[in-house]
């Protein structure tokens, strides 16, 4: 319920705040007293769009919060959680409006966009002006309100979640049939790189393995006179390491045995010529092992270019080129599996066309059988308040689709969100006139009963929200605003309801009786708002029967009106 909303600045209000309680509250005051600024501030508080006009002459800020106790609609948990808003006890929607045109929202003190508190605040309070009666005149929402009489939620989720299903395998089958065709417009070219690059067999580390080679067969000349030349320093020559080691080995042998500290020297010396010897026996089998192979130098060198013609042709490396050709090698192969992989996928479309057309025929189905009720009720409501002539049919359209994923007998229709039906309220207020849709064929007076006969059918099924009713009674009066006083009076036993109203009988009927006035304070005039008591109450009631010369008659009848809602 809507617990409390305060009010800073906003037109001719300069600080209010408004009490509420659970079940009907009346709101009554003077034309221009400043009715319509608290539902002006309800909106802006449920995210209307504001103005700097608002805000209050010679103030910089106006501010506006509501709020809202018990329990959250799901919708709203889901809604808070999402933009990461914490959630309490009690919901605070508050509202800023600057003079310089800014404009801040704020839930549970924490800032938000003015969509998210939109979205909120239609989910916690259904706001119906004279000139604001959206959720009748759009037909998109009257699927769902059909659906909370009907109590469909089990069979409209379960429809949503095998659409969600087919949805994500039709996605699948679109992305195949694309990269199918992908495939298709460069298999020749694909095939040429492929079949080019498998002919060049390459392999990993091959570019450094023949600059090794083609180094040591361009320099094996030299390698080989090196290598010669070092055996001889080593060796060969009259005067090799070798040979001068060996010397020095006779003389250190010589003075270890006069002197012990040589001892270590000789090993040294020994050691010294057998590395000597050992480096002269690898170089001299390395030396004879080199070969002057001139062609197999070419044949390097022209792989080398062939190579090097790859890579500046592709613009990779050889590890890239070979990435390059076992992509190429899959790619080529992708025909075949994307054949395999779409007959998987179509047999799985199919199987769920089925069972979306299965449970399609099962939510209308129940959708019909509760239109016809429906239908019925609201009609006898409507007569009940007021509209003599009135009719009102609930018409479903299915769109007929050759390609559609729907089959209910020989016929395919369209898969639409919540079925393959569209929902839409139709109404005519006189008799003979032809049924139309609300939007064209009801004036405001007959919206505003048409919305009450509607949530007085769906009252006890459907999850309402918060009620506001702005001047319900436009163009009723005697027996029939007698009839709609009753309705209220009903309803707010299931839902908190704010009316706006000039009529007595609806006004008496209040749980709680705000009335709005205008006082000059230092020169300004502001709007107040007071809740009356049981006296004040009475003396209101009568007011609206006989104006401010308030009779004993009107007193006694403003009384009766007042006893009688007791009884409803």
């Amino acid at each position: 319920m809507l617990s409390s909303l305060y009010i800073r600045n906003l037109a001719l209000i300069r600080e209010l705040t408004v009490s509420f309680t659970r079940g009907l509250t009346i709101v009554t005051g003077e034309t221009g007293a400043g009715k319509s600024m608290l539902i002006g501030a309800l909106n802006l508080v449920l995210g209307d769009r504001a103005s700097s006009d608002l805000v209050r002459s010679g103030e910089n800020k106006a501010v506006i919060e509501a709020v809202i106790s018990g329990p959250l609609p799901k919708q709203l948990d889901h809604l808070l959680d999402e933009a990461g808003i914490e959630r309490f006890t009690e919901t605070l929607l508050r509202r800023e409006l600057s003079a310089s045109g800014q404009s801040r929202c704020f839930i549970n003190d924490t800032p938000c966009t003015a969509g998210v508190l939109k979205q909120a605040g239609e989910l916690l309070i259904d706001l119906h002006g004279q000139h604001d009666h959206q959720l009748l005149l759009n037909a998109a929402s009257h699927e769902g309100m059909l659906d909370a009489y009907a109590e469909t939620a089990a069979e409209t989720l379960a429809y949503r979640e095998i659409l969600d299903s087919l949805s994500k395998l039709c996605r699948e089958r679109n992305l195949l049939a694309e990269r199918a065709r992908e495939a298709r417009e460069k298999k020749e070219m694909k095939e040429f790189q492929y079949n080019e690059l498998h002919s060049l067999e390459l392999k990993m580390g091959e570019e450094e393995e023949l600059q090794r080679e083609c180094s040591l067969l361009e320099n094996a000349e030299t390698l080989h006179n090196l290598g010669s030349e070092l055996g001889g320093i080593l060796y060969e020559a009259e005067h090799s390491a070798y040979a001068s080691l060996a010397a020095a080995r006779h003389i250190l042998e010589k003075l270890a045995a006069i002197d012990s500290r040589f001892d270590s020297r000789l090993e040294e010396t020994r050691s010294a010529e057998s590395m000597v010897e050992d480096l002269y026996r690898f170089v001299n089998r390395y030396t004879d092992s080199i070969e002057f192979q001139n062609d197999r130098l070419d044949t390097l060198r022209s792989r080398q270019h062939q190579l090097q013609r790859a890579q500046k042709k592709y613009g990779r490396t050889i590890t890239g080129l070979i990435a390059l050709r076992d992509e190429l090698a899959a790619e080529l192969l992708l025909e075949e599996t994307i054949a395999e992989e779409s007959a998987r996928i179509e047999s799985a479309i199919e199987l769920q066309q089925e069972r979306l057309s299965a449970a399609a025929a099962v939510l209308s189905e129940k959708r019909r059988k509760a239109a016809l009720k429906l239908d019925l009720i609201l009609q006898r409501e409507l007569t009940r308040l007021g509209i003599a002539g009135a009719r009102f049919r609930t018409s479903f359209t299915a769109r007929e689709d050759l390609q559609g994923d729907i089959t209910l007998g020989e016929t395919r229709f369209r898969a639409l969100a919540n079925g393959h039906e569209k929902t839409e309220f139709l109404f005519s207020a006189n008799a003979g006139e032809a049924l139309k849709p609300l939007a064209k064929a009801a004036s405001g007076g007959e919206i505003s009963r048409v919305m009450l006969a509607l949530k007085s059918a769906l009252a006890e099924s459907a999850s309402l929200p918060i009620l506001v009713f702005d001047e319900i009674d436009t163009g009723i009066s005697g027996s029939t605003a007698m009839a709609v006083a009753s309705s209220l009076k009903k309803l707010s036993r299931l839902h908190q309801i704010i009316a706006i109203t000039h009529l007595p009988q609806i006004a008496a009927m209040a749980d709680l009786h705000l009335r709005v006035t205008k006082a000059a304070d230092e020169g300004r005039t502001s709007a107040e708002v007071a809740p009356l008591d049981e006296e004040a109450h009475l003396r209101a009631v009568a007011t609206l029967i006989s104006g401010e010369n308030i009779s004993e008659s009107s007193l006694k009848l403003a009384t009766e009106l007042t006893e009688r809602a007791k009884s409803v």
